[in-house]
């Protein structure tokens, strides 16, 4: 053993553990205190990547659940209008069964029966046009709109609701679109900066677009500023064009419509010839849309939406292609709409759906399958052909009626609830999971934290010894 008094070794080793030992006791105290084993990713990369994904999953279930809880309310309230659809067709049965026994009832008792029949014909279409959940409809054949593009050359998205052109929409139907006028970009071409593209403008100088500069040097010509616009547009919106010999240069919006601006301030007046400010929009394009009777007329740049996104009155938005913004596209069918089906989303993944058929229950739909020609719209009671063909409508319509009643409560309790059911086990398990492998084990913790002390404290002690060491060898100079 040597003794030595510049280099002590002994208390490098326990300064060194006790330096350890403070991480890891800093580490414990985090974790006592946050309750969690992981606090960071240095604690456990692979662990916290496991358990974001988890939570991230967990999050998506517990909104499917929300999803399907909304959708069983949504089915109460249809179901519950067409229960008293139900009532009112019993009433109405009950009177066509009355009327048919014309050998004891006067012409006016018939008649009475006519008149209470035609307020239950009217009662049953104000409650199929009325019945909402939120905004949208139920029974009227508007409810679930879904929209498909057919032609993807012109269109790459459709988006049609419940309502278009004011009205509901109660029929499968296509989707015709004419390009009144197709939105621009915005457009400026400079002055020529040279006398051709490759010559230097030969004095500095420097002009901004949409709020960024640029510093063009003496030795730059009209390729170099196209190229020095083009490298800063995606901050600008704005791209460049020159080579076309006469050194000028052509500056367009990277958007369509009045989204698409290009404000250019040149103070030297390089692009624009003389110093100054200018402001330069796109324009708006103008659709002309029919779904088959009913015609609206759809805008670009409505809201937040794009030069080539066009929106209607009802929000209903139809986006075109690059090449469907041009007036050559007319009378194009650009997709379909099928009417009667709502989309629930039920999972927590993409595709994870369900849809349920719900059709149109005003008068003049119902019971149109028993007697050519009539349905709940046009019953006569007042002779006994009347009566008698009444009863069949009427029975018919109690049979669609109860049809869709009973789809209902099977897509309410097969679909809905048990799906409820399934994601709250999921969602038990994998918050089970997660607690797992981030929550702290505040016993097992508790017992290292006390450890750690003990070792912290020893640590000082014995540091402190070590430090003490070379005191010894003044005991060799003495």
């Amino acid at each position: 053993m040597s003794f030595t008094i510049n280099t002590n070794l002994a208390a490098m080793t326990a300064l060194q553990n006790l330096s350890n030992t403070g991480n890891q006791l800093s580490q414990s105290i985090t974790r006592l205190s946050s309750g969690l084993r992981i606090n960071s990713a240095a604690d456990d990369p692979s662990g916290l990547i496991s358990a974001t994904s988890f939570q991230a999953q967990i999050g998506g279930v517990n909104q499917a659940i929300t999803n399907s809880n909304d959708a069983i309310n949504y089915v109460k309230t249809a179901e519950g209008a067409l229960s008293q659809v139900s009532s009112l067709l019993q009433s109405a049965r009950s009177l066509a069964v009355a009327a048919g026994n014309s050998g004891s009832l006067t012409p006016q008792q018939i008649q009475a029966d006519q008149s209470q029949l035609n307020s239950i014909v009217s009662s049953i279409t104000r409650i199929a046009q009325t019945t909402q959940y939120g905004t949208k409809n139920l029974l009227d054949g508007s409810s679930g709109v879904a929209s498909s593009v057919t032609d993807g050359t012109n269109f790459s998205q459709i988006s049609i609701g419940g309502t278009f052109g004011g009205a509901a929409l109660t029929a499968n139907s296509g989707v015709t679109v004419t390009v009144n006028s197709a939105s621009t970009q915005a457009s400026v071409t400079s002055a020529a900066v040279a006398a051709d593209d490759t010559t230097a403008v030969g004095t500095a100088d420097q002009f901004t677009i949409n709020g960024t500069t640029f510093n063009v040097a003496a030795t730059d010509n009209a390729l170099s500023i196209r190229d020095m616009i083009n490298k800063a547009s995606t901050a600008t919106g704005v791209t460049a064009t020159a080579g076309t010999g006469d050194g000028k240069i052509v500056l367009t919006s990277t958007e369509y419509g009045s989204k698409g601006v290009i404000n250019l301030s040149d103070a030297g007046g390089l692009l624009k010839g003389s110093a100054g400010f200018s402001s330069t929009t796109g324009t708006d394009g103008v659709l002309a849309v029919k779904i088959g009777t009913a015609s609206a007329l759809f805008t670009a740049s409505k809201g937040a939406s794009d030069g080539l996104t066009f929106t209607d009155a009802n929000g209903n938005s139809i986006t075109t292609t690059l090449a469907g913004n041009a007036t050559s596209v007319a009378n194009d069918t650009a997709g379909e709409v099928v009417v009667g089906t709502s989309q629930f989303q039920i999972g927590a993944d993409a595709g994870q759906t369900v849809s349920l058929s719900i059709g149109n229950f005003a008068a003049s739909q119902l019971g149109t399958s028993a007697v050519t020609g009539l349905s709940m719209n046009n019953l006569d009671l007042t002779t006994a052909s009347g009566a008698t063909n009444a009863l069949k409508v009427i029975d018919a319509a109690i049979s669609q009626v109860s049809s869709a009643q009973g789809d209902m409560g099977n897509f309410q309790t097969n679909v809905l609830q048990s799906n409820i059911s399934s994601l709250q086990t999921a969602a038990q398990n994998m918050t089970a999971t997660v607690s797992s492998i981030q929550d702290v084990d505040v016993a097992s913790e508790m017992t290292n934290f006390t450890k750690l002390q003990i070792l912290q404290q020893a640590g000082i002690s014995v540091l402190a010894q070590a430090n003490s060491n070379p005191q010894a060898v003044l005991k060799l100079l003495q």
